[in-house]
């Protein structure tokens, strides 16, 4: 029986992936994702979408944008936020066929 090695291969790819998934396994965190999917939100927008304190937003916003998994666009006074890298995207959609049927 053969080994694939293909994915240690490279360490930080595995480093890497271990770190995207690290920072999206928290619920609140896996549903901001979510709401910001495959386009761009502000702060606002995604705290009426997930029903929480603002404060508790920017908490976890700053954990996803500090891992590289969120990137922002500053527009006047507003910050908007996009998944940085569409492997996370596939990921999130990946995670919905599975889970959410």
């Amino acid at each position: 029986m053969a080994i694939q090695t293909s994915l240690i291969d490279k360490q930080e790819h595995i480093e890497s992936a271990a770190r995207a998934l690290k920072s999206i396994a928290h619920p609140l965190r896996l549903k901001i994702l979510c709401v910001v999917g495959d386009q761009e939100a502000c702060v606002q927008e995604i705290v009426e979408a997930v029903g929480t304190s603002q404060s508790n937003i920017s908490q976890h916003l700053a954990i996803l944008r500090d891992k590289d998994v969120l990137v922002t666009r500053k527009e006047a006074n507003r910050v908007y936020y996009r998944i940085g890298d569409k492997r996370t995207l596939q990921l999130i959609g990946m995670m919905r066929e599975v889970f959410c049927g």
